[in-house]
């Protein structure tokens, strides 16, 4: 049961990252829901091995790592263009 909710997350945020892909915080927060599905998942596949979590404060040390990269990245991205969707400046100049 707490398996197939976490695949119904996961497709959730995909779902949203593909309908909501010109605003730059919305893509940013469906791919934090999807690592947030990917590591519940990840948690349950652990429980099965007696408990072995070791592994997965790795992936949440990731998550947390490319959480604050993309953080920052928007916030240079509202200081340099004044907002945060993609219509509103050029990717290749």
């Amino acid at each position: 049961m707490l398996m197939l909710f976490s695949i119904f997350m996961y497709l959730i945020g995909i779902l949203v990252f593909s309908l909501k892909r010109k605003h730059l915080l919305l893509i940013l927060l469906s791919l934090e829901f999807i690592i947030l599905s990917l590591y519940f998942n990840m948690f349950l596949y652990l429980n099965c091995f007696m408990n072995e979590y070791y592994f997965s404060m790795i992936f949440l040390s990731m998550s947390v790592c490319e959480g604050a990269l993309g953080l920052s990245l928007l916030v240079s991205l509202i200081r340099s263009h004044g907002n945060d969707y993609f219509q509103s400046f050029n990717l290749l100049w």
